[in-house]
């Protein structure tokens, strides 16, 4: 494995720890404010602070760079949009297990999109890491889907279709332009849905500035961007793996800071997630074996 790509891996883990204390941020976000005023803050936070960094470069970009960027944030802004209002129509477990069907639906994304063949130990890590993700955030059956659920189900394939999209655009541009226009788009996506809320503006505390401050600073902007950067040096099925991780640390989160009790159900899935990213990382000793005999082989033949 190359040093680039095991540096790609250490940012999407990054990435999956950022958003997995993010729940923990948007549980306490929303104390203060509504599901479409947490997104308006913390996607225009996010863009107003990375444009400040990078006016001298805007002429440096490209229109493709744009169109392609602009429709990755309105995919990312859809998901969280769908995401939000499945949450108000069913309950939180089944809204973050539904959510993470995304894992497995990246794989079929290339087959359906490129007719790219979906690699085994890619697919059978991400049902792994699925299942450990409902062992994890499910404490109810899923007997029945309610609207609420066919919602969330919308918003997992959006966020798979923005892994996959962001892995092919990342090939072609560079990080910061990227997170920069995909921010601005779907700030302005927020902006826009902001205008039909009906709810009043809530009044800036020291309470909960902080939550939304880490929202848009950390969790969008920072974690967004190293997504960018990492995704140039792995694959779009393995990133959906790691990130499927999100949901350990968000559990791990919820425990040090809310005080959320710890069952047996969790840790197993805690296992199940980290079995998935095994299943995929590990190469069979097989083929590193038969590697060594073809080069022994080679050289025996050579000296003789």
């Amino acid at each position: 494995m190359t040093k680039s790509r095991r540096l790609g891996q250490f940012g999407l883990m990054v990435v999956a720890i950022i958003w997995g204390n993010g729940f923990v941020a948007s549980a306490l976000a929303l104390a203060y404010f509504n599901p479409f005023q947490v997104l308006a803050i913390r996607f225009t936070l996010a863009f107003v602070v990375l444009l400040l960094f990078n006016l001298k470069r805007l002429k440096t970009l490209t229109k493709s760079g744009i169109l392609k960027s602009s429709a990755l944030g309105v995919v990312l802004y859809l998901a969280f949009m769908f995401q939000t209002i499945g949450l108000q129509h069913t309950t939180p477990s089944r809204n973050a297990f539904l959510t993470a069907v995304n894992v497995v639906i990246v794989p079929f994304l290339g087959l359906l999109i490129f007719r790219k063949k979906i690699p085994v130990k890619g697919l059978i890590g991400a049902i792994v890491s699925f299942l450990g993700i409902a062992f994890i955030s499910l404490d109810t059956g899923l007997t029945r889907l309610n609207q609420g659920d066919v919602l969330t189900l919308i918003c997992a394939v959006f966020f798979a279709l923005h892994i996959f999209f962001t892995d092919i655009f990342v090939k072609d541009d560079q990080a910061w332009a990227i997170t920069l226009i995909q921010l601005g788009s779907a700030a302005g996506c927020s902006l826009v849905m902001l205008l039909f809320d009906n709810d009043p503006l809530p009044t800036l505390s020291q309470q909960s500035i902080w939550p939304v401050l880490y929202l848009g600073l950390i969790s969008t902007l920072g974690a967004y961007f190293l997504q960018t950067y990492s995704q140039k040096y792995t694959t779009s099925s393995e990133a959906a793996v790691i990130l499927s991780t999100e949901a350990f640390f968000g559990m791990l989160g919820s425990v040090l800071l809310l005080k959320e009790v710890v069952n047996f159900q969790m840790i197993i899935g805690a296992i199940l997630i980290f079995l998935g990213i095994l299943i995929v990382e590990l190469k069979p000793k097989a083929k590193s074996f038969q590697k060594v005999k073809r080069a022994y082989d080679e050289e025996t033949k050579s000296n003789h």
